[in-house]
């Protein structure tokens, strides 16, 4: 059985092919509950840490290698993703938007603000956006037990209490009071959105 670490990139990237779904879940998606304990830390699911891994390890030209070289992997299963996790330093950037926060991982959100940095000559529209976008950013490791801390600043913009809730966006997550989330659904106009989003080439029957 040859150890995953002995794999070209080549051949990793043809079994992360071959393997699809089985273990392939960069995406975030659908939303959970979670509750704040008084450090301000809650417990990210496990569908969403493996997301957080599998992102950091993906990069433009494949995969690339897990931090712990020494760490062996079964040859069915090349990440071990479960074992895997408990070792890795796990980055996210937790930022200030919309009224909730919105939690990148680390390689999405250096590709941001790689993006924010050409901007030349920005409006004054920019300018404040930026301030509380960028300038609202900070970077958060997950402990050993799975768990974000959300700073005191961050709490109090979102407005955030005990009870929360998480909404996976493909690339992305926001952390929600639920009381505003419910406000900010009832107020989508879904005829509008059905309409802009076929403007942007996706049909979507609502």
């Amino acid at each position: 059985m040859k150890n995953f670490y002995a794999l070209t990139k080549k051949e990793i990237s043809e079994k992360v092919e071959k393997s699809g779904k089985k273990w392939v879940k960069m995406n975030f998606r659908g939303r959970t509950q979670r509750s704040l304990d008084p450090k301000g830390r809650f417990m990210l699911s496990p569908e969403y840490r493996e997301s957080l891994f599998l992102r950091m390890q993906k990069s433009e030209n494949g995969l690339l290698l897990p931090q712990n070289p020494a760490a062996p992997a079964d040859e069915e299963n090349p990440l071990q993703t479960a074992q895997l996790l408990e070792k890795a330093e796990i980055k996210v950037v937790i930022t200030t938007y919309d009224s909730c926060l919105v939690a990148y991982p680390w390689p999405d959100w250096l590709k941001l603000e790689e993006q924010f940095t050409k901007i030349t000559n920005p409006s004054s529209n920019v300018r404040a956006f930026r301030r509380l976008f960028i300038g609202g950013a900070e970077e958060q490791t997950l402990d050993a037990q799975g768990r974000i801390r959300l700073s005191q600043e961050h709490r109090e913009y979102a407005r955030l209490d005990k009870e929360i809730a998480i909404l996976g966006l493909t690339n992305r997550f926001e952390i929600w009071n639920p009381v505003l989330l419910k406000q900010s659904m009832e107020e989508i106009n879904f005829n509008a959105v059905s309409d802009e989003l076929s403007d942007s080439g996706i049909n979507f029957a609502l």
